[in-house]
């Protein structure tokens, strides 16, 4: 099978590129207001209460009105899923997979269209929108094959008079909770991969990025996917998140967030409610507090370039941003210096601007949090450049940089999901491992260092689901580094790897005596 090469980036040092994506945002411009229906059996809804999505880099920009679903219309959307699956779950896995590339590309050709919603609707920089688009393309492809690859299962062995198959087959309905900070790609992938396994899916997106999703809907239509196999019902966590979560008829619920939620959904999920004949499957991935280790003898250069980008593209709002920076004593002072140099540098504002380097952060409330982590700091710490936010116009937080902290402070504990990274001190090279698992998240983290033992004893030691060497902490790439961490990061569920999409499916032997 001819293997997929990622979906290649956006260069647009380019005229032609640069003059394409100002089109597009114009195009996104175009359509503020817009009131989009939920998708429940193929029927479009229009409901009269309303998710209003706003652009957090201007909060006056209202970037499209979404329908809302209650518990009665997550009802109809469950048994539309339910009767859409005994016919989905017999289409021929080719057909499913070739669903998904047909819409990888329609979103090809519209690529720049669902980047400039990502920088209107979300407050990417036109880089970080443009790869969260690409990563989108890029699971549909994979998981699109790698189903071809499971659809004939896997061989086992037979005896004389004895033929033995073993095969996979989908669980059911699956209720597919997304983040809002890669709106699109996981997004669409935790959807897909649910899709492409033969299952049906209830997608609920984040409340401040639904028009993205809905978006999305709208692609998989036109790529054939049949009515009732993909519902769209964008809600309130508290009235249809945890209805469908305790609902009977759920069979996996994946989900991607924060700690807090993630807990609770699987204390929820673990519950046999009546009616409920199965024990539900939990896929989730829930955060970090992700640290770069800096050895001394490293290329301190490289170490800089790669704690700043890691801790403040996209703001710092990703789970495995760089939150925590390590470094061995010696080296110290050169690293934390020459972090707040590269940070003087950085541009903030508007990301529809492609010269800021940084937009705002997500709403309200994560810019009320993340500067009370900022007061925590300032007080745990040394504030050494940033710990400003400006509201008033959108959300927007400067890089910050606060140094000499305790491995045990809040700020070195605590996922803030910001422009925040906390520096600490380590005596060498062992105690700086040491310290780097300190916490009960293990996402991602990454080692600088020119000492081949200190490497090795890292891949060994340092408890990550995704460490990098001699690189930044953040931009796995599907295919390339399977992504998902151990501990309260989430289930270890590796999103773009070899075995993510058999988390979607249940094995099953048959044996026919001859």
């Amino acid at each position: 099978m001819i293997s997929y090469m990622h979906e290649p980036f956006t260069d647009f040092s380019r005229k032609e590129n640069r003059k394409a994506f100002e089109e597009a945002l114009q195009m996104i411009e175009n359509d503020f207001g817009k009131d989009y229906p939920l998708v429940i059996g193929g029927e479009k809804i229009m409901t009269d209460e309303k998710i209003i999505s706003i652009n957090p880099a201007n909060k006056k920009e209202i970037v499209g009105r979404v329908s809302k679903a209650d518990r009665e219309l997550a009802e109809k959307a469950m048994k539309s899923a339910l009767t859409a699956f005994e016919t989905w779950r017999k289409v021929n896995s080719e057909v499913r997979a070739q669903i998904l590339f047909k819409a990888a590309a329609i979103i090809r050709r519209r690529k720049h269209e669902f980047s400039a919603l990502l920088v209107k609707e979300a407050g990417k920089p036109w880089n970080e929108a443009d790869a969260d688009t690409a990563e989108g393309i890029d699971f549909l492809e994979y998981y699109g094959r790698q189903m071809l690859e499971l659809k004939d299962g896997k061989k086992v062995e037979s005896r004389p008079g004895e033929h033995n198959r073993y095969e996979y087959i989908p669980l059911g309905v699956g209720v597919i909770i997304s983040p809002w900070n890669f709106a699109f790609a996981i997004m669409a992938g935790t959807t897909v991969a649910a899709l492409v396994t033969g299952n049906t899916v209830l997608l609920k997106p984040a409340s401040t990025t639904p028009v993205i999703a809905a978006k999305f809907v709208e692609v998989m239509e036109k790529a054939g996917l049949p009515k009732g196999v993909l519902n769209y019902i964008p809600g309130s966590g508290s009235e249809i998140g945890d209805y469908l979560v305790d609902h009977p008829k759920t069979r996996f619920i994946s989900f991607t967030g924060s700690r807090d939620v993630g807990t609770r959904i699987y204390e929820r999920a673990a519950i046999v409610n009546k009616e409920q004949f199965w024990l539900k499957r939990v896929i989730a991935e829930m955060g970090g507090k992700d640290t770069i280790v800096v050895d001394s003898g490293a290329d301190l250069e490289l170490a800089a370039q790669s704690i700043v980008r890691s801790a403040f593209g996209f703001s710092g709002q990703k789970c495995s941003a760089c939150s925590r920076a390590i470094i061995v004593e010696d080296v110290y002072e050169e690293v934390l210096n020459r972090t707040i140099e590269l940070t003087k540098a950085l541009t903030i504002g508007d990301p529809a601007n492609p010269n800021n380097f940084m937009g705002p952060v997500n709403d309200q409330q994560a810019f009320d949090k993340i500067m009370r982590y900022i007061e925590i700091g300032k007080q745990e710490g040394r504030l050494m450049i940033g710990g400003e936010g400006d509201d008033t116009r959108g959300y927007f937080i400067k890089p910050t940089v606060i140094a000499d902290l305790d491995p045990e402070a809040r700020i070195m504990q605590e996922e803030i999901f910001g422009p925040v990274v906390a520096f600490s001190k380590a005596k060498d090279f062992s105690k700086a491992l040491e310290i780097a698992n300190n916490t009960e998240y293990g996402l991602t983290g990454a080692v600088i260092s020119n000492n081949r033992m200190h490497l090795e004893q890292a891949r060994e030691d340092f408890h990550v689901g995704n460490l990098y060497l001699n690189r930044g902490c953040t931009g796995a790439i599907v295919g390339y580094q399977p992504f998902g961490g151990f501990n309260m990061s989430g289930t270890d569920s590796k999103a773009g790897g070899p075995d993510y999409l058999l988390l979607h499916m249940q094995a099953k032997t048959i044996s026919e005596m001859l």
